[in-house]
C-alpha cells in the first residue's frame, strides 16, 4: 500500500458555491463515493474506516487507515449543506478528513471559475448566451467549467 496514491489527481466536477448580479462563482469538488473508491482502491476496503463524533456541537469525522498493525487516524469537521442537512454534513466532514489524507487535495490549486447569470424568480442562475438558456443542472455546468478551465 502506497498511501501517496492517495494524493492522485481523480475526475472531479464543479459546482455552483454562490451567485450574484456580478456572476456564479463554481469551485471543483469531488464527492464522497469517490473518496470512498479510492481509499478502497489504495489501502483495501478492509484497511480503512471512519467513525463520527459530535464534540461541542460540531460533526467530525475521523479516517482510520491500518498501516502495518496500527490503525492511524486523521480527521476533520464539516458544515451542514443546504439541501438535506445532516446528510449534507456527514459527507463534508467525511471529504474534509479524506484530504488529511491527501485525497482530493488537489482541488485546492484548480482555480475558480466564474459563469455569467441572469435573473430568474428573484435568483441569480447561471445563463449561457449560446444556448439561450439558464444552465441548472450538474452535468451541464461540469461541462461549462471544464470548457472553461481549459481555455489558457
Amino acid at each position: 500500500m502506497n498511501l501517496n496514491d492517495l494524493k492522485k489527481e481523480i475526475p472531479f466536477k464543479w459546482r455552483v458555491q454562490s451567485a450574484n448580479q456580478y456572476g456564479a462563482t463554481c469551485v471543483a469538488y469531488i464527492d464522497a463515493r469517490q473518496v470512498q473508491d479510492i481509499l478502497d482502491e489504495v489501502c483495501g476496503a478492509e484497511k480503512w474506516q471512519v467513525l463520527y463524533e459530535e464534540h461541542k456541537g460540531n460533526l467530525f469525522a475521523k479516517i482510520g487507515i491500518k498501516c502495518g498493525d496500527e490503525w492511524v487516524w486523521k480527521s476533520d469537521c464539516g458544515t451542514e449543506s443546504n439541501m438535506e442537512k445532516e446528510k449534507g454534513e456527514a459527507s463534508d466532514t467525511f471529504k474534509r478528513a479524506s484530504v488529511m489524507w491527501g485525497v482530493g487535495r488537489f482541488l485546492y490549486s484548480q482555480k475558480i471559475i466564474k459563469l455569467p447569470v441572469k435573473e430568474k424568480n428573484g435568483k441569480w442562475i447561471p445563463y449561457s448566451e449560446s444556448l439561450q438558456k439558464h444552465v441548472t443542472d450538474a452535468n451541464s455546468i461540469t461541462k461549462w467549467c471544464n470548457q472553461l478551465n481549459t481555455v489558457k
